[in-house]
């Protein structure tokens, strides 16, 4: 009796200590890296992004993230940052900005990392009537035009330059008020950037007598009021589009990201692109341009290609948004210093932005935006692992809901169709128009779910989609953010405490039928 205790004792050890290895090597059989408990952040910056900013900050909330995002602007949000105000920014500005392109910037004593977190588009809105008194929302624009407008050297609605670029439309002659962004703006930085590259022989005279930098973009117009005969400076991105799109906007002309025209119903203008064709910016537009977008190392973006794009569906005003964090030191990103001191607020930074590279595209299109490329979207897990100190997720179709790992802009993300397409003159009035002027062009997309592009290759690095840099990346291990272990956990603790007990007693029956069958006594 026993030797039977003994063999039994030692049947139950056994099974525990395989029970105890099967959970070790289910855990990862090694050190684990701590998960912190979420901590509250706070992030100020970008009104360029402040409609997704919205979405995901709500989302995050559903998660039990606590985010807080005040949208005061990119300049402002990355002098928050830099100052410990806040824990991240939203900004289409970069640092250098500040300083004119030179010096220290508020960000070097800290550390960051540019996180790309959407793809955008200014749009450009307006308010003018035909000479008949109807409200004109079909406005074609070249990019020139664009450059003169918004320098001052157009200033009235009846400019030869605006009428031919609609077909010989003559429009009523009135003073154009050129609406801008007060105090310090990415939005102005974007938009400025833009007529420098497409119109240098205007924009280079035009920034030396209004005395503004011309090697880094233009955050501000403020000191410069006079840059154009009537000018209005109002704050905010909201605050542009409910002004041009009201009564007391007659005859004005704005640049304000293209998520604020779909929200408040102001038009937005076609603008012709370099291959001759004229496009809204919509998803696939937006995206068809940042396939020529360049990625610095620092993963800020050079958009000159952007602008001079030959892809006939290309909007030319297209761009990202980042976000600005904290990173531990990376040999890929010298500007990283060093992760968060509070442990919690790095775990929440990490969970948020990785719901934001991928179930945080779905719904972009919708909202005048356009989701972030593979690749992109890839970078953002990488920056996350960089808050970490781990190595990075790879992203793919099976993992990430980006509508793009699939060939998909998600619904919203096609533009409606040219109402000024196949005609060839307007004759001074809008009737000539099929279907008259009414013909919406803001916030009538179609549903179709087409890609805009597969992406270009070659040895510049695209940031658009195209570049194998990124998604031939070899997958490693890595654990989702607040997921500790593997999912194979759970099963073999279901399975240790489902099967071990009937082992046991199999192998006490067992035992005992031997005992019996040599003349034994049984164990009670």
């Amino acid at each position: 009796m026993l030797q039977n205790s003994i063999h039994r004792r030692a049947v139950v050890r056994a099974l525990i200590v395989l029970l105890v290895v099967l959970l070790a090597l289910a855990a990862g059989g090694g050190p684990q890296r701590a998960i912190a408990a979420p901590a509250a952040i706070n992030g100020s910056g970008s009104t360029y992004v402040a409609l997704a900013m919205q979405q995901w900050v709500a989302d995050g909330q559903t998660q039990g993230l606590s985010v807080n995002y005040l949208p005061t602007g990119s300049p402002d949000g990355l002098t928050s940052y830099g100052n410990e105000l806040i824990d991240f920014a939203g900004t289409e500005a970069e640092f250098s900005a500040l300083t004119r392109g030179g010096g220290s910037t508020p960000g070097d004593v800290r550390g960051y990392q540019y996180v790309p977190s959407v793809a955008g588009a200014v749009a450009v809105m307006y308010n003018v009537d035909d000479r008949a008194g109807r409200k004109v929302d079909y406005l074609h624009l070249s990019m020139r035009t664009v450059a003169r407008i918004f320098t001052g050297d157009i200033s009235r609605w009846s400019d030869p330059a605006i009428a031919a670029d609609n077909l010989g439309l003559e429009l009523p002659d009135q003073p154009i008020t050129v609406v801008y962004r007060s105090g310090q703006s990415g939005t102005t930085a974007l938009f400025y950037d833009f007529v420098a590259n497409v119109a240098p022989d205007i924009f280079n005279p035009w920034a030396a007598r209004n005395q503004l930098p011309t090697n880094v973009r233009i955050i501000q117009l403020d000191s410069t009021p006079g840059f154009a005969p009537q000018t209005l400076a109002l704050n905010g991105s909201d605050q542009i589009a409910q002004f041009t799109a009201g009564s007391s906007g007659k005859w004005s002309i704005a640049y304000d990201e293209f998520g604020y025209a779909v929200t408040y119903k102001a038009p937005a203008a076609w603008i012709q692109n370099a291959s001759g064709n004229w496009v809204l910016p919509y998803a696939q537009n937006i995206s068809a341009a940042l396939e020529s977008a360049a990625l610095r190392p620092d993963l800020s973006q050079e958009l000159s290609g952007v602008y001079a794009s030959p892809n006939p569906e290309a909007y030319p005003l297209s761009a990202y948004s980042y976000i600005v964090s904290m990173c531990a030191r990376s040999g890929d990103r010298p500007t990283c210093k060093g992760t968060y001191p509070n442990s919690g607020v790095a775990e929440t930074l990490a969970r948020w932005m990785r719901y934001i590279a991928c179930e945080g595209q779905v719904n972009m299109a919708r909202i005048g935006y356009s989701p972030l490329p593979p690749n992109l979207s890839q970078e953002v897990a990488n920056a996350v692992a960089r808050l970490q100190g781990s190595a990075p997720e790879a992203l793919n179709a099976d993992n990430c809901a980006n509508p793009r790992f699939r060939g998909s802009l998600g619904a919203g993300g096609s533009s409606p169709p040219d109402p000024l397409a196949g005609l060839t003159d307007l004759s001074g009035s809008a009737a000539a128009v099929p279907g008259g002027p009414t013909t919406t062009v803001v916030g009538a997309a179609s549903s179709s779910n087409q890609a805009a592009g597969a992406g270009r290759s070659g040895a510049t690095r695209s940031a658009g989609g195209g570049s194998s840099e990124f998604r031939d990346a070899n997958p490693v291990a890595y654990t989702r953010p607040g997921v500790p272990g593997t999912d194979a956990l759970p099963l073999l603790v279901f399975l240790g405490v489902v099967a071990v007990p009937p082992l046991v007693a199999g192998a006490i029956s067992v035992r005992r039928k031997r005992s019996r069958r040599d003349g034994g006594s049984a164990v009670s």
